[in-house]
């Protein structure tokens, strides 16, 4: 059993930056990858950014690259999102995943064992 605790979120003006850090309690397997998704009320849950825990390699949204960077320190077990240039867009809801690597990303479905955390509230203002 893996439990994620998000933190970090809060209000910034348009072209300032966050620090989202993930706490990981349990065991986060090699073969595991850990990432970021979003959700806006009324819309759909999206995929921001995902690291490979063992390697270490990284995937993001489109809309993200080049702003946001996703790190993770596997002797903490923790993830971090640090987010630049914040745009109103990005103001969301935060949700730290983690679960079995699928080609870089976090694998979710039926008979998954893959985990989220209660998410952290990212406003940011025009």
């Amino acid at each position: 059993q893996v439990q994620l605790v998000e933190s970090g979120g809060g209000l910034v003006q348009a072209g300032g930056s966050l620090r989202l850090s993930c706490a990981a309690s349990g065991t986060i397997y090699s073969s595991f990858a850990m990432g970021w998704a979003r959700q806006i009320p009324g819309k759909e849950r999206e995929f921001v950014a995902a690291i490979r825990w063992s390697g270490g390699s990284t995937k993001y949204r489109d809309s993200v690259k080049g702003r946001f960077t996703i790190s993770r320190d596997r002797a903490k077990n923790m993830v971090y999102l640090e987010m630049s240039s914040l745009k109103p867009e990005d103001t969301a809801v935060y949700y730290c995943n983690a679960g079995p690597d699928c080609e870089g990303y976090v694998c979710h479905g039926e008979g998954i064992y893959s985990y989220w955390g209660q998410g952290t509230q990212v406003t940011v203002s025009s």
